[in-house]
């Protein structure tokens, strides 16, 4: 496995980690842990599609970013 793909499977274990948790009851999808994984997941595994130029989870992790760091803008102000 090349760095790249090291970094692109960190993001997407924050993204599945951050969905199991929720899943399993373990922490709240409204809570600050869900939103910080899926942001810096989406982050992460966003930077790797762009090192492998694949345009589609570009846009993908593009816009699980923006959702996520909307509502991470919403729980800082305090609206849950």
């Amino acid at each position: 496995m090349t760095i790249v793909d090291w970094v692109g499977s960190l993001g997407v274990f924050m993204l599945l980690l951050a969905y199991f948790l929720v899943a399993l009851n373990v922490i709240s999808a409204k809570g600050l842990v869900y939103i910080l994984l899926n942001l810096f997941g989406a982050l992460i595994a966003g930077a790797a599609s762009y090192l492998l130029n694949y345009v589609p989870f570009i846009i993908l992790e593009a816009a699980w970013v923006l959702v996520s760091g909307f509502s991470f803008w919403r729980w800082v102000r305090g609206v849950r």
